[in-house]
């Protein structure tokens, strides 16, 4: 089966501010019970999600386009750029900010923790 991706606009994701434009892979029932989203963000210039955490699930973030800045569990931020891959461990927080003029995209992946 070959089909188009689902493409969702979000405004002020996660309590961030601006357009993130979420490209679905796969459905969550498509991720049969082994994750919650499978998708490629565009983060829109001056853009963020927001500070949240991941209760039961964990979500690496694989930069793929523009340089973002993501804030880690302790607060820190750090800039990252094509090919940095950004962990999100089960119970931690985290946010991601996109402080520039253009585009920033990665692919994210949220992975349930039982899913073994």
């Amino acid at each position: 089966m070959v089909r188009k991706e689902n493409v969702v606009i979000k405004e002020g994701l996660r309590d961030g501010k601006g357009i993130i434009e979420i490209h679905h892979f796969l459905t969550e029932e498509e991720l049969m019970g082994h994750g919650k989203m499978y998708a490629r963000l565009v983060m829109k210039p001056h853009s963020s999600i927001g500070w949240h955490q991941h209760v039961g699930n964990t979500e690496p973030y694989a930069i793929i386009k523009g340089e973002g800045t993501f804030v880690d569990n302790d607060g820190s931020k750090t800039t990252v750029h094509p090919g940095d891959v950004c962990l999100i461990e089960v119970g931690q927080w985290h946010a991601m900010e996109n402080n520039t003029d253009e585009d920033v995209e990665l692919i994210a992946l949220v992975v349930n923790d039982w899913a073994k």
